[in-house]
């Protein structure tokens, strides 16, 4: 943190920790009401499905009201015994929920009839009532017939359709056609677990029903009418469970069915049925560790979503925390950078204005005063303009600026001149070299000679007094030049490996607290990709450093 100050960087990572810390509260918010939402759908769908239920399990119901009843107008009133059989047979086959059919042989007329309807001059009255069902006894499929006195008509469902037909035909408009809806209503009765229902007339034949009913006609007309009772069972509903991963059970029971076990373990929920099965109902039942994995089924999805958009936003921190990092990085390397630059210059400047001020305030100088003073001046200027130029060059190659100058290279006299300008520059510093499989190769000699400047300038620099060593390979293998240059110095250590080629970084050791401005390595990186190449390090604590340069090989 002191650093931070004193460079005058300053990260701001509480804001970050803030961020994070909300986003993450955020987050389990979230989840909590995710969770919540999620459990009070499941609830109102536990609720509301049921009518999807109830609609799937009575929709053979609604056909066979809708569909099949109806059917028994196409005879006209003239079906028999033998017709009605198979035409319950293949109901009871189609409609399980229709156990047992009385049908009502019928007859409208004007003569007054002993078991019946008598209105005015209209009778209605059963010629024969025969029962059909596959529980049905063989015995008592014929109930009641007309000319038979040792059999009794019971007639509560025959009645109570007759005299709705009567008070129908009554307030009958015959100057206008009754709807279909009106005949349906008219000519059937639901009542609980039954419905009965009477052939559609004509209308021309309803007129004449009200005529008689009004008058004795001077013809006595006699009318075929089929009557039929539908007996249902409740029980016999399929149940079409259309939410099975909400209702683990379904079953069907009377209104009045009150549950003895009413615990948290378990949901309920109930509908009644429709039509002839309203005493009845549709009860549904789960357990609650059921009920359960349906939220958890509904809030996973909510909560992926939210997992993703939390991974985001916490990327999108850590990205912001990652560039804080680097620049905070980026900024103490400008910052040794300009430190270091400035004392680069620094040093040569002052030591050329203290011989500046030397000669100036001499009243003479002596021919070795003015050699010294000459060289030091000399020297400095070097300095100062080798600084400038590296940093120069350096810019030019980001910016490719810099054309190479192809020209033949004897490579032999071009390590040795290197080792000859070195070691005029450091007498302790031991060079060696050997060179194999080829002797001149076309390349840049400015720029490869930096290249070996810099290297052998670090050699030298990042070894202890008695290890200033470096030897210097060159060798053609399969159409490349490989160089290595082999040193016994201080080494690097392995983590900073993937570090020395970036700009302005600096290896902090005891040789590297001044006069470095991190640019050297990342010099010779740029230098080598301009020419094509590609350079790797190999470095050992204490041991030394193998530097591997690989040039395209142009004769």
């Amino acid at each position: 943190m002191t650093a931070d100050k004193n460079s005058g960087y300053r990260k701001n990572f509480s804001l970050i920790i803030t961020f994070l810390i909300l986003i993450s509260v955020f987050f389990v918010l979230s989840l909590f009401l995710a969770y919540n939402f999620s459990k009070k759908f499941i609830e109102n769908e536990f609720v509301s499905e049921k009518v999807n239920v109830l609609e799937a399990s009575i929709t053979p119901y609604n056909e066979f009201f809708q569909n099949k009843l109806p059917e028994v107008s196409y005879y006209n009133g003239y079906l028999d015994s033998a017709t009605t059989s198979r035409f319950v047979d293949t109901l009871l086959l189609q409609y399980p929920f229709v156990s047992r059919v009385v049908f009502y042989d019928t007859e409208v007329s004007t003569i007054p009839v002993r078991d019946g309807l008598n209105i005015g001059h209209f009778t209605m009255g059963p010629k024969y009532v025969y029962q059909f069902g596959s529980l049905v006894p063989m015995d008592s499929v014929k109930l009641f017939a007309k000319n038979d006195p040792s059999t009794a008509m019971r007639g509560d469902e025959f009645n109570t359709l007759g005299i709705k037909l009567i008070n129908y035909i009554e307030n009958l408009d015959t100057a206008r056609a009754p709807t279909a809806d009106e005949l349906f209503s008219n000519f059937s009765v639901v009542r609980s677990n039954k419905i009965t229902y009477l052939n559609i007339p004509r209308f021309e034949d309803l007129k004449v029903y009200k005529q008689m009913m009004q008058r004795k006609l001077s013809t006595s007309p006699v009318y075929q009418q089929d009557m039929l009772t539908f007996y249902l069972d409740p029980s016999k509903i399929k149940i079409i469970n259309a939410n099975p991963k909400l209702y683990q059970n379904i079953r069907i029971e009377p209104l009045t069915y009150d549950p003895l076990d009413t615990s948290s373990q378990f949901v309920t929920t109930e509908i009644t049925l429709p039509g002839p099965f309203s005493d009845y109902k549709l009860y549904f039942i789960s357990a609650q560790s059921f009920v359960d994995k349906a939220i958890f089924r509904y809030f996973l999805p909510i909560a992926i979503v939210l997992m993703v958009f939390y991974g985001v936003l916490v990327l999108v921190g850590f990205l912001i925390y990652r560039n804080l990092n680097i620049n905070q990085k980026l900024y103490k390397l400008q910052y040794d950078f300009v430190n270091n630059l400035t004392h680069e210059f620094k040093t040569p400047v002052s030591v050329i204005k203290i011989a500046g001020n030397n000669i100036r305030s001499a009243a003479a100088l002596t021919e070795r005063e003015q050699k010294m003073y000459g060289r030091i001046l000399d020297e400095e200027a070097d300095k100062l303009n080798g600084l400038m130029n590296k940093l120069l060059a350096f810019t030019q190659i980001e910016n490719k600026a810099i054309q190479l100058n192809q020209e033949k290279v004897n490579i032999v006299d071009f390590i040795e001149s290197t080792i000859e300008s070195h070691q005029l520059k450091h007498p302790d510093f031991h060079f060696t070299y050997e060179v194999s499989g080829f002797k001149n190769f076309t390349t840049d000699p400015v720029l490869l000679g930096s290249l070996f400047d810099n290297l052998a300038e670090n050699a030298y620099k990042y070894s202890s007094p008695d290890q200033k060593y470096l030897h210097v390979s060159a060798r053609h293998i399969k159409g490349k030049i490989v160089f290595r240059f082999t040193d016994k110095g201080i080494g690097i250590p392995a983590p900073e490996i993937n570090n020395i080629f970036k700009k302005f970084y600096r290896v902090q050791n005891q040789y590297n607290q001044n006069g470095s401005v991190g640019l050297g390595l990342a010099f010779c990186k740029e230098l080598i990709t301009l020419m094509k190449g590609e350079i790797s390090v190999k470095s050992k604590v204490n041991k030394g450093t193998e530097f591997k340069i690989i040039l395209p090989y142009n004769e």
